[in-house]
């Protein structure tokens, strides 16, 4: 599956109650390289496994983050998912921004935290488990629209900074955790448009080609991360193993 990390691997995978996390989650334990996963969602789990602990969390506050490195204890971490992200929400009203005058201040920030912070506030709190001298794997959802170079068509201010700032974040992590584990591999992942909540009010102009499964996207983002090796760490690619330009 994974053939950078061992067998019997511990896993992390975070909106493991989400599309492509839950189907993230269901391709691990059809394989049996993973030994112990730990999902962490905000509500409970619909899912018993016993490779699973099923953490209940709000990764994108601080007491959530404790409760999930307190899970994870000193164990060493083989493999990290982050599906968490944001596009809309009923909480501020935040949709995707068309024009200057739609921004609003705390939509934005709403936005920033959940798309870029979070992520990298996981890596903090996780970072006794992602050093030392053990493989590791560290994906982290991103976007297309993150990419400033590929910044063709404008709008979607919130959500484009929040994406480019998540891959800055996760590129600076990147160096430091390097430093830390030789073998660590740290990548920023474009999953393309899939058929999820996230997506789902914007799915009409959609081609049917260029709309995917959660499913079939699990299967690609896992290809694309047993391809990748340490000198590649730091680096953005999308679902079809294709390097995306910052």
């Amino acid at each position: 599956m994974l053939p950078h990390l061992p067998k019997q691997f511990n896993a992390v995978v975070t909106g493991a109650n989400g599309g492509i996390g839950n189907a993230i989650l269901q391709r691990l334990l059809s394989s049996s390289q993973p030994g112990h996963i730990i999902a962490v969602s905000r509500s409970p789990l619909g899912l018993q496994h016993d490779k699973i602990t099923s953490v209940v969390a709000d990764l994108t506050t601080s007491i959530g983050r404790h409760t999930l490195a307190e899970a994870a204890g000193d164990r060493p971490v083989h493999l990290l998912v982050n599906t968490i992200g944001m596009f809309h929400g009923s909480d501020l009203h935040i949709q995707p921004e068309k024009r200057l005058e739609q921004l609003s201040e705390e939509a934005f920030m709403r936005v920033m935290q959940v798309n870029a912070m979070t992520p990298v506030m996981l890596l903090a709190a996780l970072k006794p488990c992602l050093q030392g001298k053990h493989p590791c794997i560290i994906a982290s959802l991103s976007a297309r629209v993150g990419s400033i170079t590929d910044n063709g068509y404008g709008g979607w201010y919130s959500y484009r900074a929040s994406k480019a700032a998540h891959n800055m974040l996760m590129k600076t992590a990147a160096i430091e955790i390097a430093r830390l584990n030789k073998q660590a591999i740290v990548l920023c992942l474009h999953p393309g448009t899939t058929d999820t909540l996230l997506s789902k009010p914007f799915q009409a102009r959609v081609p049917s080609d260029k709309l995917f499964t959660a499913e079939y996207v699990a299967d690609r983002l896992l290809e694309v991360m047993a391809q990748r090796t340490p000198e590649e760490t730091g680096s953005f690619w999308d679902w079809a193993g294709e390097p995306i330009e910052w």
